[in-house]
């Protein structure tokens, strides 16, 4: 990778740019791939609904069934796309996952709920026809970030998403949220009362008000530079999980912002912080 690419790189970790004035598309483009990872295929239907796609990812090279893993993305419940997410795919995928990347229904045609059981049909689809892809359909990881990482703790601690997908929640052995929203009433930002403003019981729509005892293990994420999702967030579903004794552990990232703790898992980023191989050991142990 050349110096200016790191150059042009660093300048997209910084102050979020990417999110904001650079399309996702082109970093995608321009950043080195994992050498280990490819697309298997892309656009696969898990529903009905145009926005209901996800692509895979696969490492190239294996000897045994893969854990599935499942990347939430971010953006408000609002923007973003599964295809702008390939960096993240072929990160996980490089690690020995087969990496499904999903976009989910939104605003402004869908609010709460429609998101949060997207993430359990996805995970319908990932033990429907996952073994197709050399995938282990007993072993499902979920990693969410921003409004993913709600989705994807909402969809795993509130039970009846996956009882309505027809789900099996125990196969799904670890969750992972990076700089997540699980505890932000009252409703005090546009996207927030955009999503929540219709529900009369607002309090069943955080996932602090569903920590259980049973709950997979969970791996919180966040920057302590996060000024779009404050990490008081992941601190106070952590703490909710481990009161009612689940397994919940807390990682804070020193100065790391609400886009740079996501775009650490690209490639060329990785020193910045350590997101990818803490994610990954976190599932790896959770294995042994």
């Amino acid at each position: 990778m050349t110096k200016a690419l790191y150059i042009f790189c660093f300048a997209l970790f910084f102050g979020g740019l990417l999110y904001h004035f650079i399309p996702l598309k082109f970093f995608n483009f321009v950043i080195p791939k994992d050498a280990g990872s490819q697309l298997r295929v892309q656009n696969v239907s898990y529903g009905s609904d145009p926005q209901q796609r996800l692509d895979v990812y696969e490492p190239k090279f294996r000897t045994a069934l893969l854990p599935i893993l499942i990347f939430v993305h971010g953006g408000s419940w609002k923007v973003g796309n599964h295809s702008d997410y390939e960096f993240a795919g072929r990160a996980f995928a490089s690690k020995g996952y087969l990496s499904l990347v999903i976009s989910y229904r939104g605003l402004p045609n869908h609010v709460y709920p429609d998101f949060i059981s997207d993430v359990a049909l996805a995970a319908k689809w990932a033990t429907d026809y996952g073994a197709e892809f050399d995938g282990d359909t007993s072993k499902v990881f979920i990693v969410g970030h921003s409004a993913g990482a709600y989705d994807a703790a909402m969809a795993v601690l509130d039970k009846r998403f996956f009882e309505a997908a027809g789900v099996d929640l125990a196969v799904v052995k670890g969750v992972a949220g990076i700089a997540g929203p699980y505890d932000f009433l009252p409703l005090d930002s546009p996207a927030t009362i955009e999503t929540f403003g219709h529900v009369a019981d607002l309090p069943a729509t955080q996932p602090i008000n569903f920590a259980r005892t049973d709950a997979p293990p969970f791996l919180f994420l966040h920057g302590t530079a996060d000024k779009t999702v404050y990490p008081k967030n992941s601190r106070s579903l952590q703490k909710h999980l481990t009161d009612k004794g689940a397994k919940a552990t807390l990682i804070e990232y020193k100065d790391a912002s609400h886009v740079g703790i996501l775009l650490d898992i690209a490639k060329p980023l990785r020193g910045n912080a350590p997101v990818l191989d803490d994610i990954d050991k976190f599932f790896k142990d959770i294995l042994q």
